[in-house]
């Protein structure tokens, strides 16, 4: 028996903060005002619903509603493959459109999976594992102390590693470091995401001063420096990488598989990184992995939203193994009585249940589909909020710039 696709819709979503969270950093101040977004939801003629996350954009919305929906409804779903095979062949569609594809595909593997009795990793590839390293990642334009603490914190949950984001100025950046690894001692991993250092406008970091403060943050142990230069100049990433000062990440802000490809065959980074819900879904990840381990590097997720980001990303890391697909990124909150960078509780409230964390581990299930059970009231609670959810109000030149929920983009267009 096949299954024939009757409808698919996707849901913008939206927690506005009851304040604007306002960060000040070496290049200025960052405004939060929201945080946003989207459930895809897909639903089949014999009654089974899928679903999957999606970038919380209303581009990313168009795209499904307009162009992904009325192609994919009235086809029969019954290897998700082949499906993406005839998508790609009805038109000439964009990359944007391409990603969005691959984001929807989750829902379609939660599908399958639900029909065949099946978890989505045996799906992609068939599980090699049942668990996959998080990181705890916050650490937001803060004071060094404050970071130290965060740091502890996250050691205190059971994490085995932190990663947090340095925009204070060079000097404070290592600072920064140098205190967290006092809080939490040897044995626990520190990440760094640099990616503030090239959006600063004249208060970018240089290449020479990028070097320095990689030197000094290598001292105290760090596990990668992410995103320290423009991650459009692969040349720098080869050149910082060939000083071999600290192990470099790098590649959420890649636009094509060619980009990727760059990346692992020229030496430019250590850990490759990638987003499922828009970078290309399942199918761009799989055809990564392989490249990554022929070059001996390693992965890791970039995941900056829900728990169903987490759970659908997890399903195929853990089809390969821990040498190959390394970390999954995790991204902590504050809640009662636990202070991190900012509230977002629909983070959470989208599954009915928590995920299962064992000794820092996602430990990912082997029920049907994802294996997890959607709270779709949160398409009621957490209505979707039009425009852009952060702000950068630069120092010099004096500038402001919308951040929309695509993080392959370095910045959205200005308001």
């Amino acid at each position: 028996m096949n299954m024939r696709i009757r409808s698919l819709r996707c849901f913008l979503l939206s927690y506005v903060f009851p304040e604007p969270v306002k960060l000040s950093y070496f290049g200025g101040e960052r405004r939060i005002i929201k945080r946003d977004a989207m459930l895809i939801r897909v639903e089949t003629d014999n009654g089974l619903v899928g679903y999957g996350p999606g970038e919380g954009s209303e581009a990313a919305a168009r795209i499904i509603n307009d162009t992904i929906a009325p192609w994919a409804e009235g086809r029969t779903l019954l290897d998700a493959d082949a499906l993406r095979v005839q998508f790609q062949a009805a038109g000439q569609w964009d990359r944007k459109t391409y990603q969005t594809y691959g984001t929807v595909e989750v829902a379609f593997y939660d599908l399958l999976g639900k029909f065949n009795g099946a978890p989505v990793s045996e799906l992609v590839g068939g599980r090699v594992r049942d668990r996959i390293a998080l990181y705890g990642s916050a650490g937001m334009y803060q004071p060094p102390e404050e970071y130290a603490r965060e740091a502890a914190l996250t050691k205190e949950m059971g994490f085995r590693a932190y990663k947090m984001r340095p925009a204070l100025g060079p000097d404070l950046d290592v600072e920064t470091v140098r205190q967290m690894r006092a809080a939490t001692g040897p044995d626990f991993q520190l990440m760094v995401d640099a990616h503030s250092w090239w959006r600063m406008g004249d208060r970018s970091y240089s290449p020479d001063t990028v070097e320095q403060t990689a030197r000094g943050m290598a001292e105290n142990d760090i596990t990668w420096l992410e995103e320290p230069l423009p991650p459009e100049d692969h040349a720098a990433y080869r050149a910082l990488r060939a000083k071999d000062i600290v192990p470099i990440a790098t590649g959420e802000h890649e636009h094509t598989e060619e980009g990727f490809l760059d990346l692992i065959h020229n030496e430019c980074t250590d850990f490759v990184q990638s987003d499922v819900v828009c970078q290309g879904g399942y199918a761009m990840g799989r055809r990564l992995f392989g490249e990554i381990e022929k070059a001996g590097l390693r992965f890791a997720f970039h995941s900056w939203g829900t728990t169903l980001e987490l759970i659908a990303a997890a399903h195929v890391g853990v089809c390969w193994p821990e040498r190959v697909v390394e970390w999954l990124e995790c991204p902590v909150y504050t809640e009662p009585g636990r202070k991190f960078m900012y509230e977002w509780p629909l983070a959470a409230e989208i599954l009915t249940t928590p995920l299962e964390i064992d000794r820092g581990d996602l430990i990912v299930p082997r029920a049907p589909g994802l294996g997890v059970a959607i709270d779709e009231n949160v398409i009621e609670r957490y209505p979707w909020k039009p425009g852009p959810w952060s702000f950068f109000t630069l120092i010099s030149p004096p500038e402001t710039y919308a951040v929309t929920s695509d993080h392959s983009i370095a910045w959205a267009d200005k308001p």
